[in-house]
Parts: C-alpha cells; structure tokens; sequence
C-alpha cells in the first residue's frame, strides 16, 4: 500500500522556483545546493490531504514539511522554517 504519492494535480514551475528562492534567502543556502520542493498525497488517518515537502541536499539532507498545497505556501511560511 503506497501512503503517499506525488499529486496528479499540475503544480506552477514558476510558484516551485519562487519557493526555492526563498529557501535560498531565508534559509542562507548556498545556491550550488540542490533543493527539491515535492507536492505529496496523505493517505493515512489524521493526515492532511495534501502537503509540501522542501528537500536541501545538503550533508546531511534537510526536510521540510509544510501541510499546505504549493500553490498555498507564502514567503512567510518559508520564514518560519
């Protein structure tokens, strides 16, 4: 049984770059640092429906969840990381 799964729903390339730019910012990544921002499906009891998942492939690898659709988050949620 697959608990999540990428949403079918067609996310903005344009909203997924201003997001890792503020990961960027906010965070004081350094711009050579991969960073992933992934719209997953919760199908487990309790979970929100949908939530966004920021990966920094740093050294260790950081994780971010945040329980909102991509298209939902605000520079101040990054802010509040």
């Amino acid at each position: 049984m697959n608990l999540f799964k990428t949403s079918k729903s067609k996310t903005n390339s344009a909203k997924i770059r201003e997001i890792k730019n503020w990961v960027y910012h906010h965070l004081a990544i350094d711009p050579e640092i991969p960073i992933s921002v992934s719209q997953l499906q919760c199908h487990e009891p309790d979970c929100p429906p949908l939530e966004t998942v920021i990966a920094i492939m740093t050294t260790p690898p950081q994780q971010y969840k945040i329980h909102q659709s991509i298209e939902e988050i605000q520079e101040l949620d990054i802010k509040q990381l």
